[in-house]
């Protein structure tokens, strides 16, 4: 996209020292990535920090929007060849689900 993002976020199994402090040194000013086996206490602190949690939750709300897409529009395969192809395929589900969002929106718009 042209910027470093100023968060990171994934889950526990991803995480490794070297890894997060590569993340850092590419400029990024936040890395919401858990360790679960930590014994250090000021790690542990940083995992209860706000901007920690909130990445966190933000990651758990994109997979489960992205397990709805495959689900629903049947994102799990794409037909398409190539990253652009790829880029189409996801872009059409998000376009389809939110036509669906919007639907439900106006009929309920109508009810009332």
């Amino acid at each position: 996209m042209g910027r470093v993002p100023e968060l990171v976020a994934a889950d526990a199994g991803f995480y490794s020292a070297q890894g997060e402090q590569e993340v850092y040194d590419q400029g990024v000013q936040r890395v919401a990535v858990p360790n679960r086996s930590t014994k250090s206490e000021e790690r542990k602190k940083k995992q209860k920090e706000r901007w920690f949690k909130n990445g966190q939750k933000w990651r758990t709300g994109c997979e489960g929007r992205i397990s709805l897409l495959k689900r629903r529009h049947g994102l799990d395969r794409c037909f398409y060849k190539g990253k652009e192809g790829m880029k189409r395929w996801v872009g059409l589900g998000v376009m389809g689900d939110n036509l669906i969002h919007l639907g439900r929106a106006l009929a309920e718009a109508v009810k009332t």
